[in-house]
């Protein structure tokens, strides 16, 4: 593990303790229990084509501030009429700006499948995700202990909430097909020194068997990468900054997903 990321995995426990001295595991179960309704994340996602994961992101640790004073409705409802699969919310407020606030606001503004974006390291924080309306969460190999992993992913299956296990080399891939992950993110950013390269999803796509879903994250920007990763098998695709710099999110999201051009063929193949 990296330096930034232990001080970002750091980060995240310490925030995750301060909350559980603030608000009892109990209260967030009674919560859990009582939501329903899930969205089928891991289905919007092996849809025909590569289907898109929008995400609002306030600010990250390499970048900086990405967007000031983003309307996260308006976003949310943009990247849903521009034909994104699913809804990725970042809530890590210390280093990303985001909150479970977000996550609530975005639930409420849209009918897609929602992610909760963020460090997931305790079990505490699958019963926030599930009280605050998500149906998936992320789970970063490379941020986990040993045996941490297969924990909160079983935990997750249990609270029917579905998991993107993040990967960033064979090694991470092993540990992901060993607990049997549905849905497995290729990361292209190195969190080490946070430099992105896109060949990172083609190189481990071929050693993930047929019949997970496969997402590629980071450095993507363009439909040709899309078409690219579209090619080789990848099911979806995780977007963030250029939608959120995008000055029309509507329009950048129709450009990823060639929305128009597919609708425009499926009418022409009509008899």
């Amino acid at each position: 593990m990296g330096v930034r990321l232990e001080r970002l995995i750091a980060s995240t426990r310490e925030e995750v303790a301060r909350r559980k001295q603030e608000r009892p595991l109990s209260e967030l179960e009674r919560e859990a229990a009582a939501r329903s309704g899930g969205r089928p994340f891991a289905e919007a996602l092996s849809a025909p084509g590569t289907s898109l994961i929008a995400e609002h992101k306030r600010r990250s640790p390499s970048a900086g501030a990405i967007r000031e004073g983003a309307d996260l409705e308006q976003i949310g409802r943009a990247y849903e009429r521009g034909g994104a699969a699913a809804l990725s919310i970042l809530t890590d407020e210390r280093n990303f700006g985001g909150s479970l606030d977000d996550l609530r606001a975005a639930r409420a503004a849209s009918e897609l499948p929602i992610l909760r974006k963020d460090f997931t390291v305790d079990v505490y924080q699958l019963y926030e995700a599930k009280a605050a309306g998500a149906d998936a969460v992320l789970l970063v190999v490379g941020a986990l202990e040993p045996g941490e992993l297969g924990l909160l992913h079983s935990e997750a299956r249990a609270l029917d909430l579905d998991a993107l296990v993040e990967i960033h080399d064979e090694e991470e891939l092993e540990a992901a097909l060993e607990i049997d992950a549905d849905v497995i993110g290729i990361n292209n950013r190195n969190l080490e020194d946070f430099s992105v390269d896109i060949s990172r999803t083609f190189e481990l796509l071929v050693d993930i068997p047929a019949g997970k879903t496969v997402v590629s994250e980071s450095g993507i920007s363009t439909r040709e990468q899309v078409e690219e990763l579209e090619q080789v098998g990848v099911d979806a695709v995780l977007v963030g900054e250029t939608l959120m710099r995008a000055r029309d999110p509507e329009a950048a999201v129709r450009e990823l997903t060639l929305r128009e051009e597919r609708a425009e063929g499926l009418e022409s193949a009509e008899p």
